[in-house]
């Protein structure tokens, strides 16, 4: 079937079971933001590939709605599915309820598969159309019996990492989580998201593409900790390591059945963000329920100094590789065809050179031209561009290492730009350097850094669709909560430890796209009669573009960083070049 056909299929379906209305969120058990191929629903029912969005489907509408990042994708990968791309005013937002809620008549039915759904969305859905009489379904899987050949859960295999590499071993880690969850005054705590239980049990693997995590739920009580895995995955030696730390090893299926078996009249903390509505609705009403973050992200988030030199140490990889990708790319283009697709493969392979590499930590966005105002542009077939000696080309890429991820945006001139391009560019730089060096009171949120960031754009009259930094794991997810720089009122401060990137951009749609990321580190600064002050030490090490640079539109503090920045990043890589590449990254990092 073509998505028309499946669309049709699944309104089948929906007039046999008197269902008015059905949701398919981009979502998996987990509540995952990258899936593994058997959730990938929403790519299957409508050919949308992004990674956020929600269909919903009524008998005469069907309608994705999806943020400003997937508008143009949308738009494209939609037609003639006979869905229609509904524009999100604000990212994330169950907008979609107020539309069905405002649609449906009374005793109308909505529906939606639970273990695709979070607790809290399933909430959101309750709390606006239950008291219109309309009626909620929380159980229904329309998908499977139209979805020939689904594929099957993952089976990669798993291993467990040393500590030396984690900084902190799983009994630890373990002690840490029952202290909070004492002071929570919980008897149990259940774990979805996957990368929380990676760095529980400090484990890892390749169920989800980019992301080195597992399948797994896990369950924690005073004296116990059960991990929910398919022991298949792991060695023999390493099912013994987490025996010794006191994990014990259940049947992935069984979950479900443990939350079931919970004793009456315990507490259970689960986060209602990170798990799905099927576990939440398998819980008893005997059991007292309190929904919490779960406090692994918050642990996870601060890194140990162990992971934070791993991490400085894979930097140097990454950059070694980044300045051997641009120097090739520099002298082949014009002499031999490349195209988008290809300048990823070639900036994997440089990567995949580095000791320790894993695999990319995301899909490289490389995006030529127009396609640079897709802030999650990814290359297909039909849209790969072949790079000529002219206009602006965007490259946001990333690592995993078995010492850190990475993540890093670069924009650079292939010829004839224009002047409206050398500001725009400059003032992106601005902004990013503004953030880098903003120092800032302890208690200092995220929202806060994102506006000193934008100011720079600001001023000119310009700004960003996109938030302006996301928490980084460490040999885990690139996206990491819980905080987040974006202009959303995200009540956590920035802690020392933590590791962000800080990424401004700037879109002319349909002519380019300009955005420039680094990673920072947040460290304590200086104390004084006023409080404890931070600041951020720059983690990556990859020269930017000095031939964009407008230096009449930056200040003296402005140069001074750039001409630093560039001056450490040639030092950190200066030894391991070779004398030709060395003498390259000397000019590209030459003062300004």
């Amino acid at each position: 079937m073509n998505h028309a056909g499946k669309l049709a299929a699944i309104r089948g379906l929906m007039k046999q079971q008197h269902i008015d209305a059905y949701i398919i969120p981009s979502s998996d058990p987990h509540i995952s933001e990258y899936l593994p191929d058997r959730y990938q629903c929403i790519a299957w029912a409508s050919g949308f590939t992004g990674s956020a969005g929600t269909l919903a489907i009524t008998s005469d509408f069907a309608g994705l709605w999806t943020d400003s990042r997937y508008f143009v994708q949308a738009a494209e990968q939609l037609a003639g599915s006979g869905y229609e791309l509904v524009k999100l005013q604000v990212q994330h937002a169950p907008e979609y309820a107020d539309w069905l809620a405002g649609k449906l008549p009374e005793n109308a039915v909505v529906a939606f598969d639970g273990e695709l759904t979070s607790v809290s969305l399933a909430k959101v859905l309750l709390g606006k159309l239950e008291p219109l009489r309309i009626q909620v379904r929380g159980d229904v899987d329309l998908l499977t019996q139209l979805w020939n050949n689904r594929p099957a859960l993952p089976i990669s295999p798993a291993y467990v990492l040393d500590e030396d590499i984690t900084g902190e071993a799983t009994p630890a880690k373990l002690q840490r989580l029952r202290v909070e969850m004492k002071q929570n005054r919980v008897d149990a705590h259940f774990i979805s998201s996957l990368d929380d239980l990676a760095w529980l049990f400090n484990i890892r693997g390749s169920d989800v593409n980019c992301n080195p995590v597992v399948l797994g739920f896990g369950l924690i009580t005073a004296d116990s900790a059960t991990l929910f895995i398919d022991r298949q995955k792991l060695k023999p030696a390493d099912r013994v390591r987490l025996d010794d730390a006191g994990v014990e090893l259940a049947d992935y299926a069984e979950a479900e059945g443990a939350l079931k078996r919970l004793d009456e009249g315990i507490s259970l903390l689960l986060d209602p963000k990170r798990t799905c509505f099927a576990s939440y609705r398998a819980v008893s009403s005997s059991v007292t329920v309190v929904e919490q973050t779960n406090p692994t992200t918050y642990l996870k988030a601060v890194k140990n100094t162990v992971e934070i030199g791993h991490t400085r140490n894979t930097m140097v990889k990454d950059g070694v590789a980044l300045t051997r990708f641009f120097k090739w790319l520099e002298e082949t283009i014009g002499r031999e065809p490349i195209t988008e697709i290809s300048l990823a493969e070639r900036l994997r392979g440089f990567r995949a050179e580095q000791e320790g590499f894993v695999g990319e930590s995301f899909d490289t966005i490389a995006a030529y031209r127009a396609h640079g105002a897709l802030p999650h542009y990814k290359a297909t077939p039909d849209s790969n561009s072949v790079l000529q000696s002219e206009g602006l080309l965007l490259v946001d890429s990333g690592g995993q290492y078995r010492t850190g991820t990475t993540d890093i945006t670069r924009v650079i001139s292939l010829g004839h730009i224009t002047d409206i391009q050398r500001t725009d560019y400059t003032l992106v730089l601005k902004g990013m350097i503004e953030g880098s060096t903003a120092v800032f009171p302890k208690g200092t949120r995220g929202y806060q850094v994102d506006a000193i960031t934008r100011k720079p754009l600001w001023d000119h009259l310009r700004n960003y669709g996109h938030g302006t930094g996301h928490g980084v794991g460490f040999f885990l997810n690139v996206h990491e909560g819980p905080h987040i720089f974006n202009t959303a009122a995200v009540d956590i401060p920035v802690t020392p430890g933590m590791i962000t990137s800080i990424e401004p951009g700037l879109y002319r749609e349909g002519n380019y796209g300009i955005r420039i990321e680094n990673l920072v580190l947040a460290v304590d600064n200086e104390k004084t009669v006023f409080g404890p002050f931070l600041s951020f030490e720059t983690l990556t090490l990859c020269y930017i573009d000095t031939d964009l640079v407008d230096k009449s539109l930056l200040e003296t503090r402005h140069i001074n960083w750039l001409n630093d920045y560039h001056s450490l990043v040639y030092n950190k890589l200066a030894s391991f070049l070779t004398t030709e590449e060395q003498q390259w990254l000397a000019q590209k990092t030459a003062a300004i």
